[in-house]
């Protein structure tokens, strides 16, 4: 089994792989409006973690991220690891996968998991300022919300310099600039 990292699971693989590639899915985009009351919020108050939502523009939108192989020994307790990591209101979904250069892999498909607006979890879009400001005061029993975001704006810069995500990279300045604007305070 692959599964395909796009959020945490990019910086934050707590399950054993024997494979991890590089690269990207087409047809989507990385958008932090799922709500997380488990991990980086607590109830009534969320904070804002990965999802991805399909794209206007299949041909030219790419999220990407990283496929980890699962071996065929561990699948059945990833999965189970997976299903309640993800538990906050994602669901699996299978995409095709296609490796960064460099790789002598070829696309495949793989599964993910991805937070739809139908769960009770979902917020959706906001303002940038208002989206930074909510994961700026938010924490939950995984850490402060503002580390899950900079941990993965600088993960993706490491694996894929070539990526382009105005969102994530929007999101992390803004969250910079409210960091040292606190500590001038």
């Amino acid at each position: 089994m692959w599964i395909f990292g796009y959020g945490s699971l990019i910086w934050k693989v707590d399950f054993p792989y024997e494979q991890k590639v590089t690269g990207y899915i087409c047809g989507y985009k990385r958008r932090f409006w799922q709500g997380s009351e488990d991990h980086r919020g607590v109830p009534g108050k969320p904070g804002r973690v990965a999802t991805i939502i399909p794209s206007e523009d299949p041909q030219q939108d790419k999220v990407w991220g990283v496929a980890y192989r699962i071996a065929e020994d561990e699948v059945p307790a990833v999965t189970s690891h997976l299903d309640y990591r993800e538990k906050g209101g994602y669901k699996q979904d299978i995409v095709t996968f296609y490796p960064g250069e460099g790789d002598d892999v070829v696309p495949f498909e793989l599964k993910l998991y991805v937070g739809t607006e139908d769960n009770p979890f979902y917020l959706g879009p906001a303002p940038l300022d208002d989206m930074a400001k909510q994961i700026f005061d938010s924490e939950g029993p995984s850490g402060q919300n503002k580390e899950y975001i900079l941990n993965l704006a600088e993960a993706l810069k490491t694996i894929a310099p070539e990526a382009e995500d105005d969102h994530l990279y929007s999101l992390e300045r803004e969250l910079i600039r409210l960091e040292e604007q606190a500590e001038k305070s």
